[in-house]
């Protein structure tokens, strides 16, 4: 399958674009002409390898997970550290002083000057546009919402051409907010097939100057398909502690590995280039809390289920899961130390001297897993103020009968495209 013209190699002069974005609610389909896109001049950087920039998403996620799941330990949760990396990553281009370093260790960029910065997210950007294969949809799009009055400086814009071949719409923020918002969250529903209608909802625009987009879409076939007849109904012990009945999918022949009292078992897709981690906390951890492998263990786990010749061959019985979320991250952002961002302190004057703040981060995702593969589809909007088959049988099944995770990863360079918490395979 041809890749998203979003992951396509940026050219050192995008010409002008027109998209038609359409739309389904529903059983009814409505088209949205997107406003023309005018991109700035993606600057010549290193090529370099994707591989720390997608650890820096993996610990940015295990971060944000622990601090949603304190807040809302029965709920279950699905976001794409990806999606949100990218988003935030593209404020951060923007960002300066105190402001930027804040940013940088929340989203644990490595520390690099601004060429390799960019280089660095690039190569993260453009290795997700390697996914596409027979058996794996992947498509993603980054976009920059300006209001007429107040574009971007031309040296961010560069910056965010080069980073991520995103280029500026011009939509009325200031002067029709609504219809800004409507014509932003066609295109988010049109990025991710119909799954994510309303990112943005109504009144979440109010004196932005700017918003800061980024979708993904997955439809990935597992390599070796579940067998549709031996899903059956098992019983689950959910986050609060009460029971419950999901159906559970059953097969044999997954790598395993263990540590630090994690049990890890990999489901890849076709391809080999993607693959899903399902994650077993400690035992003796009960249904209750809210546990988040530390980064040590969740690296050897990596590793020994990526080694060839490593990790124990295993049955699974996991749950079959249809999840969604749609969370306003500010204030899971700020108790991880990005609030001067969000507040008159901030600094952001490398996108416009005119910009103030973050108003708003918004970030949906769903994830559903079932017998054939996994659809997942996740979008994250940054609102910016200005200041005006079976192997055969095996010795051990690993059941996951009790909260557990799920990481969707790009075997290749680490990152992370979905990261769940299950805390009822049985609620959405």
């Amino acid at each position: 399958m041809r890749p998203s013209r979003s992951f396509l190699p940026v050219r050192a002069r995008a010409a002008v674009a027109a998209l038609a974005a359409v739309v389904t609610a529903g059983c009814a389909a409505a088209s949205a002409a997107q406003p023309p896109v005018s991109r700035g001049v993606a600057s010549r950087v290193p090529v370099v390898s994707a591989g720390p920039y997608g650890a820096a998403q993996t610990a940015f996620g295990l971060d944000l997970l622990g601090a949603w799941c304190r807040s809302q330990p029965t709920a279950n949760i699905v976001f794409s550290p990806a999606s949100l990396a990218t988003g935030l990553g593209m404020a951060y281009l923007g960002a300066r002083g105190s402001t930027a370093t804040a940013m940088a260790r929340v989203l644990h960029l490595p520390a690099a000057s601004s060429v390799a910065t960019e280089a660095g997210l690039r190569a993260s950007w453009t290795a997700l546009g390697g996914l596409g294969r027979p058996g794996v949809t992947l498509a993603g799009s980054n976009r920059v919402w300006s209001d007429p009055s107040l574009l971007p400086l031309r040296s961010y814009l560069n910056a965010v051409a080069t980073a991520y071949g995103a280029g500026v719409s011009r939509v009325p923020l200031g002067s029709n907010p609504e219809k800004a918002r409507q014509t932003i969250n066609a295109s988010v529903a049109h990025d991710t097939r119909g799954h994510i209608l309303e990112l943005l909802p109504p009144g979440s625009l109010a004196g932005d100057s700017w918003v800061l987009t980024d979708a993904l879409y997955l439809d990935a076939h597992w390599a070796s398909p579940f067998q549709p007849g031996l899903t059956q109904a098992g019983r689950f012990t959910t986050a609060s502690g009460a029971p419950a009945e999901p159906r559970f999918m059953h097969g044999t022949g997954y790598r395993s590995a263990a540590a630090g009292g994690w049990t890890a078992v990999s489901l890849p897709y076709k391809g080999g280039r993607l693959a899903m981690t399902a994650l077993l906390p400690p035992a003796g951890a009960g249904s209750g809390g809210c546990q988040v492998p530390a980064g040590p263990a969740l690296s050897t786990l990596g590793a020994d289920l990526r080694a060839p010749g490593s990790g124990a061959t295993t049955g699974v019985a996991l749950p079959k899961v249809s999840l969604a979320s749609h969370q306003r991250m500010n204030g899971l952002l700020g108790q991880l130390g990005m609030g001067i961002a969000f507040g008159g302190l901030a600094d952001f004057t490398a996108l416009s001297p005119a910009a103030c703040c973050i108003s708003v981060v918004e970030h949906a995702a769903t994830l559903q897993v079932g017998e054939r593969g996994t659809v997942g589809s996740a979008a994250t909007a940054v609102g910016i103020q200005s200041s005006a088959g079976l192997a055969g049988i095996a010795p051990k099944v690993v059941v996951f009968d009790r909260p557990y995770l799920m990481l969707v990863t790009d075997t290749a360079t680490g990152q992370p495209l979905f990261l769940a918490r299950v805390a009822d395979p049985t609620a959405s």
